[in-house]
C-alpha cells in the first residue's frame, strides 16, 4: 500500500482493520480521504526546501507515525527500526502506530513537540497535497548530499506516486502490484487450460465460468462492478494504458479514448452476466474483504482483480483449489504489453515542522533506500520490494505464485494514478461517473467523461 487505501493496506488475514480504514485500494477507502486530506492539508505552510542544520551524529529521539496496525505488520516494521537504531546508535525511534493521513495532516499543520519527525502514509494520492503544501520537505537536497540517483534506485511509476510538481516529497516505502487470481480447479472443469491475455479474452471466460443457480449465481466469473473488491475505475483503467492530464494540468479523460473504451467493456461485461441490479444483489452476499469470507475464497467467484497481498490471504483462508496467479488482461490493441499492471504502495517523508530533518533522513534513507532493509520488510509484511535492487535481491521470500506480482512491478508499461494537488479527488470524479453509467444513469458516455473532465479541472483549479 501500501496498504492501500488505495489502496493500498493489512497482507494477511488480520490487514483488514488497516486496509478497510485506509484503502478498499482500498481505492474507494483511500479516496474518501481526500476531502479531509485538502481540508486540512489546506493550513499547511511548511517551505519544500530544506534548511535542515540540526547534526545526525548527536544523540536524539526521533518519532515516526505509520499505519500499519496488525501485530505481525508493526512487528515487522519495529524489527526495522530496531536494526536502524542498531546502525545509528545515537538515533532513537519512537514509533505511533495505526496513523490515518487525516490523523497525520492535523499534526502537520499543527507542529509542536507531539508531531511526528517521519510519517509513512498508505495513501498515495495524498502525495500532491503533501507536496503542493509542504507538510513534506522536498528529499531532492538530501538525495543529492546522499549522492543518491532515485531514478536508478526506483522504477518510475513509483518516482510518480512520490513526487509532485517536480517536488520529491515522499519516497517509496514498499509497494504493491495489481493482477488475476484465479481458481485453476474452476478453469479445468470449464476446460479453460490458461488465463486470459486480452479484455475480450477475459470477457469469454468470465462467461465461461458463470454457472446461473435461480436468480443468482452458483458461481460467477467474475464481478465486474465498481462496487466490487478492487474493480475501480482506476484499477481497469491502467490496463488501457490511459493519460490522466495534458501537459497544462488539464484533464483527458473525455479527450483519451482508453477512458471511454475502458467503461464501455466494464459496462458490456456487466450487461452479459447478468446485468446491474442481478449483480449487486449477488455482490451483497459476499462475506468481507479482508476476512476469511471474500468470495474468491468462498468460491463465489472464479476471478478476482486483486494485489499481492490477496496470495497470503487466500492461503490463511485455506481455500479448497489451487490459486493461480496472471497479469490482468490488457486492450487488445496493446496485447504486446501483456504483463503490466496498476502499482500503488507506501511513502515515507519527513515533516516540514521537524527540528531533526538530518536525522529523520537518515532513518528514512535507510528504511527506503538500504537494500537489506527493504527486503526485510517485503519478507515481513508480504509486500513487493520497492527499489530496483531489493526485487532482484536473493534474500527475497515469496510464493513462486507471487513472481507474478513482482514482474507486473517489474514491466517497463506498468503504471499508476499521477499525483495531483486535490489529491485523488479527481479520480473520485471519474468513479462516481462509473457508478452512474453502469446503473444505467448515464446513457451518453461521451457527455459523462465530457462533464468529468470538466469538473476535475474546476476542483483543481480551485486548489491553486
Amino acid at each position: 500500500m501500501s496498504i492501500r487505501t488505495e489502496s493500498p493496506r493489512p497482507r494477511g488475514a488480520d490487514r483488514a482493520r488497516v486496509r478497510t480504514a485506509v484503502r478498499g485500494r482500498r481505492t474507494t477507502g483511500a479516496l474518501a480521504l481526500t476531502a479531509a486530506v485538502a481540508l486540512l492539508a489546506g493550513a499547511c505552510t511548511g517551505s519544500n526546501e530544506t534548511a535542515a542544520d540540526d547534526d545526525p551524529r548527536a544523540k536524539t529521539t526521533l518519532t515516526l507515525w505509520h499505519g500499519w496496525s496488525a501485530e505481525a505488520e508493526v512487528a515487522a516494521i519495529e524489527e526495522n527500526v530496531r536494526r536502524f537504531e542498531a546502525a545509528h546508535p545515537n538515533i532513537t525511534v519512537k514509533t505511533v502506530r495505526n496513523m490515518t493521513d487525516p490523523k497525520i495532516q492535523q499534526a502537520l499543520r499543527a507542529g509542536g513537540s507531539k508531531a511526528p519527525d517521519v510519517i509513512a502514509s498508505f495513501t498515495t494520492d495524498s502525495v500532491g497535497k503533501f507536496c503542493d503544501t509542504g507538510a513534506l520537505v522536498n528529499l531532492q537536497p538530501f538525495l543529492d548530499k546522499s549522492k543518491i540517483d532515485a531514478t536508478k534506485v526506483f522504477h518510475k511509476p513509483l518516482l510518480e506516486y512520490t513526487r509532485f510538481d517536480g517536488n520529491q516529497c515522499s519516497l517509496p516505502l514498499l509497494h504493491d502490484a495489481y493482477g488475476l487470481y484465479y481458481n485453476k480447479d474452476a478453469f479445468r472443469q470449464a476446460g479453460i487450460t490458461a488465463p486470459p491475455k486480452t479484455w475480450s479474452e477475459f470477457e469469454k471466460v468470465a462467461l465461461k465460468l458463470t454457472r446461473p443457480r435461480g436468480d443468482g449465481y452458483q458461481q460467477l466469473g467474475f464481478m465486474p462492478n465498481y462496487h466490487g473488491y478492487e474493480t475501480t475505475t482506476s484499477h481497469y483503467a491502467s490496463q488501457w494504458s490511459p493519460t490522466y492530464f495534458d501537459t497544462d494540468g488539464k484533464s483527458k479523460v473525455a479527450d483519451d479514448p482508453a477512458f471511454a473504451e475502458m467503461m464501455s467493456f466494464q459496462k458490456n461485461l456487466v450487461d452479459k452476466l447478468g446485468g446491474f441490479t442481478k449483480l449487486e444483489k449477488f455482490r451483497n452476499t459476499f462475506g468481507d474483504e479482508w476476512g476469511a469470507e471474500h468470495p474468491f475464497h468462498t468460491g463465489q467467484v472464479a476471478m478476482q482483480l486483486d494485489g499481492e497481498w490477496r496470495l497470503g490471504m487466500a492461503k490463511d483462508a485455506g481455500v479448497g483449489f489451487e490459486i493461480g496467479t496472471a497479469p490482468l488482461p490488457v486492450a487488445d490493441g496493446l496485447a504486446a504489453d501483456y504483463g503490466m499492471g496498476y502499482l500503488s504502495g507506501t511513502i515515507m517523508g519527513i515533516a516540514a515542522t521537524s527540528k531533526k530533518q538530518n536525522a529523520a533522513w537518515e532513518l528514512v534513507k535507510y528504511m527506503t533506500t538500504d537494500t537489506e532493509a527493504v527486503v526485510a520488510f517485503a519478507n515481513g509484511i508480504r509486500n513487493i520490494p520497492s527499489t530496483v535492487a531489493a526485487l532482484d535481491s536473493p534474500g527475497l521470500r515469496y510464493d513462486p505464485a507471487f513472481r507474478t506480482f513482482i514482474d507486473i512491478a517489474r514491466h517497463p508499461k506498468s503504471s499508476t494514478t499521477p499525483a495531483q494537488v486535490d489529491g485523488g479527488a479527481y479520480q473520485v470524479t471519474l468513479q462516481d461517473l462509473g457508478y452512474r453509467y453502469e446503473a444505467g444513469k448515464v446513457k451518453d458516455l461521451r457527455a459523462g467523461l465530457k462533464a468529468a473532465a470538466r469538473q476535475i479541472d474546476i476542483d483543481i483549479e480551485k486548489q491553486k
